[in-house]
C-alpha cells in the first residue's frame, strides 16, 4: 500500500487553524507606507467632504461609545487602517462599528446626504487593497453584526449576520452535522458578508460551487440607507432578475451586506487526505483527470503546491511539523481530499486510486492520513502556504485563473521576467540580499483552474511592481485567463479589468455603480 512505502507522519500535533493573521511576517517592513504616497497618481476627490465635528456629533448621537472608534481611543486605528500584507495603508481618522442593521442604514443615508465617503470593512483579510481606505473615508465596520439568525437543519439553510466569522459558522454547522460550503486559510478572522462580497472561492469549490450558487439571499442596505431584503431563502424563486448576484463580489462598491441566507451541506462521514509528489506538471494534469474519472462524487478537493512554496511553508513552520514525505525534494506536490458516507468505500476507493496512479508512473511518493491529527497536518501544509509566502518579508500576490494545461507557465515566466530585469538571482538556491525578489511560486486548485501566484520578495520597490504590471494580466489574456479568479479587484487591479472584460461589460459595471451609488461614496477609488 501506497502508506506503508513512505516516512511516516509526524503524530500527536493537533492545530486549530485561525486562519491568516496580521503580523506574522518577518520584522523588516518597521512601517507601511500610506496608499497616496505609493500611488501619487491618486487623488482625493473634492466631491467628498471632509469629516468636521458637526458630522460627530450625529454619530455619536445613533450610536454608542463602544461603537465609535476614534484616534483619541485606546484600540489602534492602525489594524482598521492597514490591509494584512502590510502593503495598503488609508488614513482614517474615524470607525464605526454599529451593532444593528438599522444603525447602518442611518449611518450610509447621512454619508451619502453629506457626501462622506465609506469603506465597508469586515475581518480584513483582503488581498487587494479592497477592505481598507485610501484617503480619510470612514471605515464602516461589520465587526459588532455577528449573530447566527436562523438555522434550519432539514432543508440546511442558515442564516446569519455579516459580521460572523466563518469558523464561528463553521463550528456553529458542525454541531448540527453540517458544514459551511466554504473554506479558506484566513477561516479564522474573515467574516461572512466579507466572504460575500468578494465572491471568495477557497478549497471546497470543487465539491460545492461558488457562492453564487451557495447563497439563497442577503439583506443589503443601499447607499441612499434603504434596505433591502431576500433573506426569505426560497430554493427555487424565478420571479424577474436575481438582484442578489448584483452584490456576490461587488466588493461594497454599490451597498453593504449585512446578512447573507446559505445553502450549507450535510457533514460527510468519512473524510480523507493524501499528499503525494510528482515529477511535472502533466503529470497532475494526467492525475486530476484520472481523480476524476475513478473518485467522482468522492472527490471533495485536489490542491496542488511547487516545491519552492513547500520551502517556505517548512521555513515558516520552524519545524513544527515534520514535512509528510520525509524531503522536500520534488518538484510538485499534490493535496487529494475525498469524502463521503461511508469510510470503508472511501478509503478503498482512494487506495485503489493510488495504487493505479503509480503504476501508471503517476506519482512518485504519497502518503495518506491515517487518523484525523495526520488529516489536519497534511491540510495544514496547503493552508499554511499564503501565510508562509510572506515570512521572507512580503509578497505580492496574484489569484488568476487560467485554462489546466497553462496554469504553471505563469510561474515560469514570471522567474523569468524577474531575472531578466535584473531584480532576482539566476540561481533559486541563491538568496542575495541585493536582490529585491526572492522568487515566484505556486499553488492553488486544480479543480476550478485557480492559480495563486506569490512572488516572496525582501521589500516592496516600484521596478518590482513594473516588471510585474502589466506583465502578469497580459499573460493572462494571452492564455484567454482572468485576471482575478477569487480575490476580487480592489485597488491593485482597477485597472486591469480591461485584460478579461469587454469594453460594454465594463461600461455595465460602471453604470450600476452610478444607478446605485450616484455620489460615488461606497468604497471609492477601486473596482472599476
Amino acid at each position: 500500500m501506497l502508506k506503508t512505502i513512505n516516512q511516516s507522519i509526524r503524530t500527536g500535533i493537533s492545530f486549530s487553524s485561525k486562519g491568516i493573521v496580521a503580523r506574522t511576517h518577518a520584522t523588516r517592513f518597521y512601517s507601511v507606507k500610506l496608499t497616496s504616497s505609493k500611488y501619487p497618481a491618486l487623488k482625493r476627490s473634492e466631491v467628498f467632504k471632509q469629516l468636521n465635528s458637526d458630522d460627530l456629533r450625529y454619530f455619536e448621537s445613533i450610536l454608542t461609545k463602544a461603537e465609535i472608534l476614534r484616534p483619541s481611543d485606546s484600540e489602534n486605528l492602525s489594524l482598521y487602517n492597514e490591509d494584512w500584507m502590510r502593503k495598503y495603508k488609508g488614513q482614517s481618522k474615524l470607525v464605526l462599528k454599529p451593532k444593528s442593521v438599522e444603525k447602518i442604514s442611518l449611518i450610509l443615508k447621512y454619508c451619502n446626504q453629506e457626501k462622506l465617503a465609506v469603506v465597508p470593512q469586515g475581518g480584513n483579510t483582503d488581498l487587494v487593497g479592497g477592505s481598507v481606505p485610501v484617503f480619510d473615508e470612514i471605515i464602516l465596520s461589520l465587526n459588532n453584526l455577528n449573530k447566527i439568525r436562523e438555522f434550519d437543519p432539514l432543508t440546511g439553510i442558515f442564516k446569519c449576520d455579516a459580521g460572523v466569522i466563518l469558523e464561528n459558522a463553521n463550528t456553529f454547522l458542525n454541531k448540527h452535522d453540517y458544514m459551511f460550503p466554504l473554506d479558506l486559510g484566513a477561516k479564522g478572522s474573515c467574516q461572512i458578508g466579507g466572504c460575500v462580497s468578494t465572491n471568495a472561492g477557497g478549497l471546497r469549490l470543487l465539491r460545492y460551487g461558488s457562492l453564487h450558487g451557495s447563497v439563497l439571499g442577503l439583506e443589503v442596505v443601499l447607499p441612499n440607507g434603504e434596505i433591502v431584503s431576500s433573506m426569505h431563502s426560497l430554493r427555487k424563486d424565478n420571479t424577474g432578475y436575481d438582484l442578489k448576484q448584483l452584490f456576490i463580489g461587488a466588493e461594497g462598491t454599490i451597498g453593504v451586506v449585512t446578512g447573507a441566507s446559505i445553502l450549507t451541506a450535510p457533514n460527510p462521514k468519512a473524510v480523507n487526505v493524501s499528499f503525494l509528489a510528482l515529477e511535472d506538471f502533466d503529470k497532475i494534469l494526467k492525475l486530476y483527470g484520472k481523480a476524476k474519472s475513478e473518485l467522482c462524487e468522492n472527490l471533495s478537493a485536489f490542491e496542488f503546491m511547487d516545491k519552492e512554496s513547500m520551502t517556505l511553508t517548512d521555513i515558516h513552520l520552524k519545524g513544527e511539523l515534520a514535512f509528510p514525505l520525509g524531503e522536500n525534494e520534488h518538484p510538485f506536490y499534490i493535496l487529494i481530499e475525498v469524502s463521503g458516507s461511508n469510510k470503508s468505500h472511501n478509503d478503498a476507493k482512494l487506495e485503489s486510486f493510488l495504487e493505479g496512479a503509480m503504476e501508471e508512473d503517476l506519482i512518485i511518493d504519497g502518503t495518506i492520513a491515517q487518523d484525523e491529527t495526520e488529516l489536519q497536518n497534511l491540510w495544514k501544509w496547503r493552508e499554511t502556504v499564503p501565510e508562509s509566502c510572506l515570512s521572507q518579508g512580503g509578497v505580492y500576490k496574484y489569484d488568476v485563473s487560467l485554462p489546466l494545461k497553462d496554469l504553471y507557465s505563469l510561474v515560469d515566466a514570471t522567474n523569468a521576467r524577474l531575472i531578466s530585469k535584473g531584480l532576482m538571482s539566476e540561481n533559486p538556491n541563491d538568496k542575495d540580499p541585493n536582490k529585491p525578489a526572492i522568487g515566484a511560486t505556486g499553488y492553488g486548485h486544480i479543480g476550478d483552474g485557480n492559480l495563486h501566484l506569490n512572488i516572496a520578495v525582501n521589500e516592496y520597490t516600484k521596478e518590482i511592481e513594473e516588471a510585474l504590471e502589466p506583465f502578469v494580466y497580459e499573460f493572462v489574456q494571452s492564455k484567454k485567463g482572468s485576471i482575478s479568479a477569487e480575490h476580487g479587484l480592489g485597488l491593485q487591479k482597477k485597472n486591469y479589468v480591461k485584460y478579461s472584460r469587454s469594453p460594454i461589460e465594463i461600461q455595465m459595471m460602471k453604470d450600476l455603480k452610478h444607478h446605485y451609488d450616484p455620489n460615488g461614496i461606497m468604497n471609492p477609488y477601486k473596482y472599476i
